[in-house]
């Protein structure tokens, strides 16, 4: 067997033996065969927030928002990815991590214990492949959800701040889905989990917990999806997406049985740089207030090749309650290398009612909630 200089020149004064080393040396070569084939990936998150006027108790309902990045600097999170994706052979197998540090780890709520921690497991998932028909890919463990415009990766959208749409939506599954490409053009998605809501191996049947769920210990929640792709033959046209979902189950946040339905496609225009998108939710609790169904309409254009100009517009409509619109306008531009920098304008307007600003003892005093803020995201 051969040793490294430093193994050798360590054995000669004693400090190791030759037989140890050897069987050190072989565990270390087991060990990075095992990892040759995992990347670590990640990205650092962070953003300027001034919202104008005064008094911050009530924002605009959006995800990852709230008082706490108002009028001042932020780290939103710390993702770090661990990846071995499946290989090209027909039994694949690999598996992906997500960790995320930061308070939007404590925003997404994945926690098992249900307690408040700037540390969650946003992904953690066995990846296999089965060789029927084409080709199943399963993901079993902790996954993002199946449904949806925009995504938990905040570069990965067009906007800084989170839609409406996005808020009503499940974020992460615990369980198991399957995904099955029928050919270039369509594939299918289907998985069943233990809940809609994001902690990590939360029953329907906890009583008493946060979810305080009440039903049977067979209960689960069940996805489905489709999407399809447009063929490049059918000319402009060509690489616009269209997708749908459902998922049924036991919604924690409403402590309720709840289904949310979600439509979108995002569609190529004459005009290369122009691309027009639009998504459609409704979230349904079972038997319970809170119904909200939420239309969004996006737009982005690529001006340069780093400057890039994005708009987005909702209207939000919860049942017997707050009817909202908001529109939001982004401009993205790539300086640096491996880094997202952007600024955005965002105006909610409350169209019955009051329900921004104000103290925390008080009412909302304003219709109308504007907000100026600057991101810069380093991908690794």
């Amino acid at each position: 067997m051969k040793f490294n200089k430093w193994t050798l020149g360590l054995a000669a004064v004693g400090l190791v033996g030759l037989n140890s080393a050897a069987q050190a040396e072989d565990t270390s070569s087991t060990v990075l065969t095992a990892l040759s084939s995992t990347t670590l990936s990640g990205y650092v998150d962070t953003s300027a927030q001034w919202n104008l006027g005064t008094g911050n108790a009530n924002n605009p309902p959006y995800s990852f928002g709230g008082a706490g990045k108002a009028d001042g600097f932020n780290l939103n999170v710390v993702q770090l990815s661990l990846d071995r994706p499946l290989d090209e052979s027909e039994w694949a197998a690999g598996y992906h991590v997500d960790l995320w540090m930061g308070p939007d780890a404590n925003a997404l709520g994945s926690s098992s214990t249900g307690t408040s921690s700037d540390f969650a497991i946003r992904q953690a998932y066995v990846a296999l492949r089965t060789p029927i028909g084409n080709g199943i890919d399963w993901k079993i463990g902790v996954f993002d959800t199946i449904i949806g415009y925009e995504s938990l990766t905040s570069y990965n959208n067009p906007n800084y701040t989170r839609s409406y749409g996005f808020t009503i939506e499940p974020t992460t599954h615990t369980g198991i889905v399957g995904t099955y490409k029928i050919n270039d053009m369509a594939s299918v998605t289907a998985g069943i989990a233990n809940t809609i809501g994001p902690a990590i191996n939360n029953r329907a049947f906890f009583a008493g917990g946060p979810a305080d769920g009440t039903e049977a210990e067979s209960y689960k929640a069940y996805m489905g999806s489709v999407a399809l792709t447009a063929p490049s033959s059918w000319g402009w046209i060509g690489g616009s997406t269209l997708s749908a979902g459902i998922v049924n189950g036991f919604n924690a946040s409403a402590g309720a049985n709840s289904a949310n339905y979600y439509v979108g496609a995002t569609m190529n225009t004459p005009i290369n740089a122009l691309k027009v998108g639009a998504s459609y939710d409704l979230l349904d609790i079972h038997n319970a207030d809170g119904d909200a169904w939420v239309l969004g309409g996006y737009v982005s254009y690529q001006a340069t090749e780093k400057l890039s100009l994005n708009g987005r517009a909702e209207y939000a409509d919860q049942v017997n309650s707050a009817h909202v619109f908001e529109t939001t306008a982004t401009a993205q531009y790539d300086l640096w290398k491996n880094v997202v920098t952007r600024v955005e304008f965002r105006w909610d307007h409350g169209s019955n009612g009051d329900f921004f600003g104000g103290t925390i003892a008080g009412d909302p005093t304003r219709r109308n909630a504007y907000m100026l803020a600057a991101q810069a995201i380093y991908k690794f």
